[in-house]
C-alpha cells in the first residue's frame, strides 16, 4: 500500500473548503419559516433548561431575538452566519439573519446559539423600525456571563438589550458580537 504525503497547500485547500461550507449554509438551502422556528423552539428550551430562572426572565421581556446554530468559523479571516426569529409575547414577529466578519489570528469552526432579549419596549421599538441594524452601532448588546452559581431571578439588569451566547457545553463567555449586522428577512 502506497501512502500519499499532503502537502501544506492541500491542508490550506481542505480548511478553506470546510470553513466556506460553514460560513455558508444559507447558500446551499436557506431555511424555511418553519425550521427557523423550530430551531428557536430548541434553543430557547435548552436555555431554559440550563439557566436557572431562564423561563420567568424571557416571559417578563417585551422581545426576544434568537438566531439558533449560528456558525462562526475562521482561518485568518473568519465569519458567522445564522439564521433566526424575534418573539413578541411567545409568537414569531418576524425573521432575522445574523452576520459578521473578522480578521486576525482564529481557527476552526464552531456552532452556538444566541439570545438577545429586550428588557425595554423601546429599544425593540428602534430595533423593529430599521431593516438592518447593527451591534454597537445602532445599539449596544451587553453578553451576560451568568458563571456557575448565579441564576437569572438573581441578577438585575440596567441596559435595554442583553445577550446569551450558549454553545453546546452551555453558556460561553469572552464573546463579542460587536459589529455583527441584523438583517431582517422574508419567509
Amino acid at each position: 500500500m502506497r501512502t500519499r504525503r499532503v502537502g501544506r497547500s492541500g491542508i490550506w485547500a481542505v480548511c478553506l473548503a470546510l470553513l466556506g461550507g460553514a460560513l455558508l449554509p444559507g447558500t446551499a438551502q436557506a431555511k424555511t419559516a418553519q425550521e427557523v422556528d423550530a430551531g428557536v423552539n430548541a434553543a430557547l428550551n435548552q436555555f431554559i433548561k440550563q439557566v436557572k430562572g431562564a423561563k420567568e426572565f424571557l416571559q417578563g421581556a417585551p422581545g426576544v431575538l434568537v438566531f439558533a446554530g449560528v456558525y462562526q468559523a475562521g482561518l485568518g479571516i473568519g465569519g458567522e452566519y445564522g439564521e433566526g426569529a424575534l418573539r413578541i409575547h411567545g409568537r414569531t414577529a418576524g425573521y432575522y439573519s445574523i452576520a459578521s466578519a473578522s480578521i486576525g489570528f482564529q481557527l476552526g469552526v464552531q456552532k452556538k446559539d444566541i439570545i438577545l432579549v429586550f428588557l425595554r419596549e423601546g429599544a425593540l421599538k428602534d430595533f423593529q423600525a430599521k431593516s438592518g441594524w447593527q451591534v454597537g452601532v445602532d445599539g449596544s448588546v451587553v453578553l451576560v456571563d451568568l458563571g456557575a452559581q448565579r441564576s437569572l431571578d438573581s441578577t438585575k439588569f440596567n441596559q435595554p438589550i442583553v445577550g446569551f451566547v450558549v454553545g453546546q457545553k452551555g453558556l460561553m463567555y469572552n464573546l463579542s458580537l460587536a459589529g455583527s449586522k441584523i438583517s431582517k428577512m422574508r419567509k
